[in-house]
């Protein structure tokens, strides 16, 4: 197999030592061909054959040179001269031919606006009677090189914090998924997530609030655990036994005919005590209602510390004024019962958190606040709709980035709050869903199950999201949800076969590994280092990720994630082919190395495994489409 089919099929290389030319080794190009030079026929024909046909062309301007040989018919010993098709913008040649002798050679240097990616060039040679071409495939390859200091810039102080979670929803996609599936504690994990985000009850949902009815005088009848329980006792069972248990709603009794909470003291004095008593359950042996006692059956070898308060109220029927007043109200409550719990706020839809709307509501929530917040928490959907394009898609990063930052500039601005960390509780490709065959944000249109959340894409966006977000000093990322659908999931919800969505997130939590409490295996409370790196592609044109950290025993890992998109209307396309050459000279020397790949090539049942690898000051990295490769290198 050639390099050139190599780099098609979406293999990955790894060069041992780079030298001032980069060659993938192919394959030599020839070509004769009949021509003509004004209007008058030129034959017999010349035959050009090429010394490679590839080049790697460096974006750092290094020349990559190819020999061109030239086959002359007999008795021709005219002058032939060299040149080339039209190159891409920032893409130059230098050239020089053979002459009267029968080789010549042309350097091609990317500089500038020479933009990654693999382009075709046609060498062509004449003289006075003939003329020949040849095909030469030319690959321009951003450089990345990483530096031996920490970049303090990114991250919390120059650390990669944000560990990577997962989320249920007992009453909606997943409410039945162990009952069903078991056994699927092993793969959930074996994922290592922590604080695993329940989210009890939601906007709509008919059933799953454990508090029914409140009858008066109190029967037993009036509250049943059985149905949530059966999501939350094997959660607790697993990775830190600690999730974060999101009363996403009020019982229904509270709620008005479209599920809005009916705000007034009353109810936000019972909601209060809902509250409390869930707090009791699983935290402190249990309360009495009815004459019957509810304890969790898990107590008291496991407890919750970490609960979240109401979910996107900005879209469910609160003002900023009233979801302030509930949280002045509500935590208090809960912290009589058990005062060590943590509490994470706000639980923003993000979609409009820049407009001035948000930033009132934002704003009024952070100068009232009198109550503990432990994480202003948020949710980054990229798409609402099934038909935007791969590159709309990838476009909604930046913007996620821009929200974060503000979020931080208001905490920042009360001096209680100014440590208050950043979660997102919620992120994936795409928002919609399924609203009986419709969709139920784009209304009037027919829902269409967003394959991306699942495939190949996903293995170029989550890594970018994670490093993006992570650099932008968010502490905790959580994908929506664990057991869905091929939109949403990372174990078929039907089958509890992993998708790639879940070998993805695996090993983002074991290449940047960080847990505060240091309970998970290969997870540890140092925090892995952010290093200094800068790369020749441009800030506004940038077509591959690359994140690159340094562990408290001095392992390094260099993450590439390529999410260049291979045409403009693609929507769950390939991705376009990237090389990359990663410098590691500043780190000094590695004993040994493995690399790791993500891609539509991965076996989704096995998952992918990593190979062992001769590291080098330069590592050249092809990636054949979307996908994710990690490498990682110790002394």
């Amino acid at each position: 197999m050639s390099a050139l089919e190599w780099l098609h099929q979406g293999k990955w290389i790894i060069g041992l030592g780079m030298l001032p030319l980069l060659l993938m080794v192919g394959g030599c190009g020839s070509s004769g061909i009949s021509g003509s030079r004004g209007g008058q026929s030129l034959s017999p024909n010349l035959t050009l054959t090429l010394s490679s046909a590839s080049l790697i062309a460096l974006q750092d301007g290094t020349p990559a040179p190819v020999t061109v040989t030239i086959q002359r018919p007999a008795g021709d010993t005219s002058a032939a001269t060299l040149s080339t098709s039209s190159l891409p913008a920032g893409l130059q040649a230098q050239i020089t031919s053979p002459g009267s002798g029968s080789s010549g050679s042309v350097a091609f240097t990317a500089q500038g606006a020479a933009s990654a990616g693999t382009y075709p060039i046609t060498i062509q040679a004449s003289d006075a009677s003939a003329t020949g071409s040849a095909q030469l495939q030319i690959n321009v390859a951003i450089v990345a090189t990483v530096g031996a200091s920490i970049n303090t810039n990114a991250g919390v102080n120059g650390s990669l914090e944000n560990f990577m979670s997962t989320s249920f929803e007992p009453t909606q996609d997943d409410q039945d998924f162990f009952f069903h599936h078991p056994s699927d504690t092993t793969p959930l994990n074996n994922l290592q997530s922590q604080h695993i985000r329940i989210q009890v009850m939601c906007h709509g949902c008919l059933s799953g609030s454990p508090w029914i009815s409140n009858s008066s005088p109190q029967q037993a009848a009036d509250w049943d655990f059985s149905q949530l329980d059966t999501t939350v006792q094997p959660i607790l069972s697993v990775t830190d036994h600690s999730p974060e248990f999101q009363i996403a709603s009020a019982p229904n009794f509270l709620n008005d005919s479209s599920a809005n909470f009916i705000f007034n003291t009353t109810n936000v004095n019972l909601f209060a005590q809902y509250c409390a008593n869930l707090v009791r359950y699983y935290n402190k042996g249990g309360f009495t209602w009815g004459g019957q006692t509810f304890v969790s059956p898990s107590y008291p070898q496991q407890h919750i510390t970490w609960w979240g308060i109401f979910n996107e109220y900005n879209i469910n029927g609160l003002s900023a004024e009233q979801y302030l007043q509930l949280y002045n109200t509500v935590v208090p409550a809960m912290l009589a019962v058990d005062p060590t719990i943590k509490f994470s706020a706000l639980e923003l839809a993000d979609e409009d958190i820049l407009t001035n709307e948000l930033r009132g509501d934002l704003s009024t929530f952070v100068a009232g606040v009198t109550a503990p917040v432990g994480s202003a928490s948020t949710h980054f959907y990229s798409a609402f709709d099934q038909t935007q394009t791969d590159a709309q898609v990838f476009s909604s990063v930046p913007t996620f980035l821009s929200h974060v930052a503000y979020i931080y500039q208001v905490l920042r601005s009360q001096p209680s709050l100014a440590n208050v960390p950043v979660w997102v509780t919620e992120n994936n490709v795409n928002a919609d869903w399924d609203n009986n065959g419709m969709s139920a944000i784009n209304h009037g249109q027919v829902f269409v199950l967003d394959q991306r959340g699942t495939s190949a894409f996903f293995a170029a966006w989550r890594p970018y999201v994670f490093s993006q977000l992570g650099q932008a000093g968010v502490q905790g990322t959580y994908h929506w949800m664990f057991g869905s659908n091929a939109q949403f999931g990372e174990v078929n919800d039907s089958t509890a076969v992993p998708y790639l969505s879940y070998w993805v997130d695996y090993y983002l939590e074991r290449y940047f590994p960080f847990c505060e409490s240091g309970a998970l295996p290969n997870c540890t409370t140092a925090p892995p280092s952010i290093l200094n790196l800068t790369s020749t592609e441009p800030a506004d044109a940038q077509s591959v990720e690359i994140l690159a950290t340094r562990n408290a025993d001095n392992s390094v890992v260099v993450m590439v994630a390529d999410h260049a998109v291979n045409a403009p209307s693609d929507n769950n396309g390939p991705g376009a082919p990237r090389t990359v050459v990663v410098d590691l000279s500043a780190l000094g020397q590695f004993s040994s190395g493995t690399q790791l790949t993500i891609d539509t090539n991965t076996d989704i049942t096995s998952g992918p495994a990593p190979v062992s690898i001769t590291p080098d000051s330069r590592m050249t990295l092809n990636l054949g489409g979307y996908g994710v490769t990690f490498v990682k290198l110790t002394p």
